[in-house]
């Protein structure tokens, strides 16, 4: 009987042991490949919720995770080199902030999957068969970019009911070609429905590329604007210091250009869309394949007005605008 629980003790003990020493055995540190078109600045903003949302969820860099972060600063020719080199590092998942960056790492990897924060149309880009089921490697978010840029149409048109020609810059860019053309065939069917015109004018990033677009633009007397390509961080200032300067009415895609003094923003909350993603990465990491997670469309939305920047142009937001408003500055 003794023999017997002496028996039952040392195999207790032993197995309380192995449990025990199994615990203290630090575990698999996953790594994240952040694959971003912009700045590491213009990316730490955007992030923010993303990185939030993997904290909330248990993921503690150092601990059991570790992130490899690059960025193409705005040069599209990096975009192909730097998801390669991520392939190369071997993480378990690849995160992209844009189209571009998710094509990129779609051509560099059919297998390490991969999630997108946001994207304009993931079909239409190629990079998924449908939203439903995407299959593949790629899941995630879309940001209907396509869409909401027809409803900014729309808005322009509210904000000015003779409104007749709208200016649309766009930037030379190979990287976000694809995802451009995409949107502009959905602004100029609405365009032609909201029977307006379109000025459409290529331009480089930099501010004196930018000067001279604008001085083209009102010779060609538009009475507004929509930018539609994503642009580059930095001259966001400059950009809407231009519009201010000209007297043009401008709706934006990116919530940084209200910071920067800009009219008005009508887009998703991309908070939302980032914490999102955050979800999927989490799924992934503990074992879902990326084909069987079905692309999110946007679900929530933000209609900004800047009443200090109308009254710089001097242009009056009909009261009926302002009431649809989430946020108005005043």
């Amino acid at each position: 009987m003794r023999r017997g629980i002496f028996i039952f003790a040392v195999v207790f003990c032993g197995v309380i042991f192995a449990i025990f020493a199994h615990a203290q055995q630090p575990g698999k540190i996953f790594r994240i490949g952040l694959l971003d078109p912009s700045d590491a600045r213009s990316s730490a903003v955007r992030f923010e919720p993303f990185w939030q949302e993997i904290r909330r969820l248990g993921w503690i860099e150092g601990k059991n995770l570790a992130i490899e972060y690059r960025f193409a600063e705005e040069k599209s020719d990096r975009q192909p080199g730097i998801a390669e080199d991520l392939v190369r590092l071997k993480v378990d998942v690849i995160v992209c902030a844009s189209t571009s960056a998710a094509l990129a790492a779609k051509k560099a990897t059919t297998t390490i999957p991969i999630v997108m924060a946001n994207t304009a149309d993931p079909v239409g880009a190629g990079l998924v068969a449908s939203l439903s089921r995407p299959g593949g490697n790629v899941t995630g978010m879309s940001g209907l970019s396509v869409e909401l840029n027809t409803k900014r149409l729309e808005v322009l048109k509210d904000v000015i009911p003779k409104l007749t020609r709208v200016g649309i810059p766009r930037y030379t860019s190979s990287a976000a070609a694809i995802s451009d053309e995409l949107q502009m065939k959905a602004v100029r069917a609405a365009a032609v429905t909201l029977k307006l015109k379109l000025e459409e004018i290529i331009t480089k990033l930099d501010s004196e590329a930018l000067d001279s677009a604008f001085q083209s633009l009102k010779e060609k007397q538009v009475e507004a604007l929509l930018p539609v390509s994503r642009p580059l961080f930095g001259v966001r200032k400059h950009f809407v210091e231009l519009a201010n300067k000209y007297r043009l009415p401008a709706i934006y895609g990116q919530k940084g250009y209200i910071d920067e003094g800009g009219l008005m923003y009508y887009g998703v909350d991309s908070a939302d869309n980032y914490r999102r993603a955050a979800v999927y990465v989490d799924k992934i990491l503990k074992g879902t394949k990326p084909g069987e997670l079905p692309i999110q469309q946007a679900t929530k939305f933000e209609f900004v007005v800047n009443l200090k920047a109308a009254k710089q142009i001097g242009l009056t937001i009909p009261v009926r605008v302002l009431e649809r408003a989430n946020q108005v500055i005043k």
